[in-house]
C-alpha cells in the first residue's frame, strides 16, 4: 500500500512513517500543505493521512483542493482538533475519516485497511466465524483449533498470536505490532516474548508452523 503523509511535527512523522514502513508499507511524507498538493500532483496513493494544524495551507483546505481535482483517494484526518464541529467540518470538506491525537496505533492500521477496502470494493468478512487456512481452522466462536481434522490445545496467547497471523495472511507484522496486539500497550518492547511464542506456535500446529516465516530485524509473515 502506499500511503502519503502529511505531518509538520517531525517527530511524530518519524513515528508515524517508522511504524507504517513497519507493516510493509511504501510512505511518503510532506510537512506542509503546499508539499502535500504537490506530491499526490506526481503521485498515486491508496490512502492519505492528513493533519488539520499545518503551516501555510491548512489541512481542511489541502482537502477541500484536493477533492476538487475530482481525487478519490480515501483521506484520514489526523489532528488534535476534536470537537464535534471540527469533525463534522472535516468531512464535509471531504474527509472520509477522522481520528483525533493523541491515538492508538493499533487503530490507525484498522482505520487505513478499513479504508483501502472501501475504495478497492474488498468485502470480505472479517468476523466470520471459522476461519479455514490450508489445514489450519480456527472456530472463534469454541476456539477450537483443529490441524488436519486433529485438534490442538493453544494457550489464550497462543490463540490471539495464530488468530492474529491468520487474519494477517501475506502480510508483515513487525514485533511490535504482534506485542501490542497480544500482549498490549504495557508490554516491555525490548522482551523477546513474541519469538519464544512464535517458537512455541510452530511447534504446536506441526507442518503449517512452517508457514510462519521470519523476516530478520522486520517480523512476521504468515504465507
Amino acid at each position: 500500500m502506499n500511503i502519503l503523509l502529511v505531518e509538520d511535527e517531525a517527530r511524530v512523522a518519524d513515528f508515524i512513517r517508522r511504524g507504517l514502513s513497519a507493516e510493509g508499507w511504501s510512505i511518503d511524507h510532506a510537512a506542509d500543505g503546499e508539499d502535500a498538493l504537490e506530491h499526490v500532483a506526481s503521485n498515486c496513493y491508496d490512502v492519505i493521512l492528513l493533519d488539520l494544524m499545518l503551516p501555510g495551507i491548512q489541512g481542511q483546505d489541502v482537502c477541500r483542493k484536493l477533492r476538487a481535482r475530482k481525487l478519490q483517494t480515501p483521506i484520514l484526518m489526523l489532528t488534535a482538533l476534536d470537537s464535534p464541529e471540527e469533525k463534522v467540518d472535516g468531512l464535509k470538506k471531504g474527509a472520509d475519516d477522522y481520528l483525533p491525537k493523541p491515538f492508538d496505533f493499533d487503530e490507525l492500521i484498522a482505520r487505513i485497511e478499513a479504508l483501502h477496502r472501501r475504495a478497492t470494493g474488498y468485502a470480505a468478512d472479517a468476523n466470520e466465524t471459522v476461519i479455514e487456512s490450508g489445514s489450519l481452522t480456527f472456530d472463534r466462536i469454541s476456539l477450537q483449533v483443529m490441524v488436519d481434522g486433529r485438534e490442538i490445545y493453544l494457550s489464550k496467547k497462543e490463540r490471539d498470536l495464530l488468530l492474529l497471523f491468520l487474519t494477517n495472511t501475506g502480510r508483515v507484522l513487525s514485533r511490535e505490532r504482534i506485542l501490542n496486539s497480544v500482549w498490549g500497550l504495557n508490554a516491555d518492547p525490548l522482551t523477546n516474548v513474541v519469538d519464544v511464542y512464535v517458537g512455541r506456535l510452530r511447534r504446536k500446529i506441526g507442518a503449517e508452523g512452517a508457514r510462519i516465516v521470519t523476516l530478520r530485524n522486520v517480523g512476521y509473515r504468515m504465507n
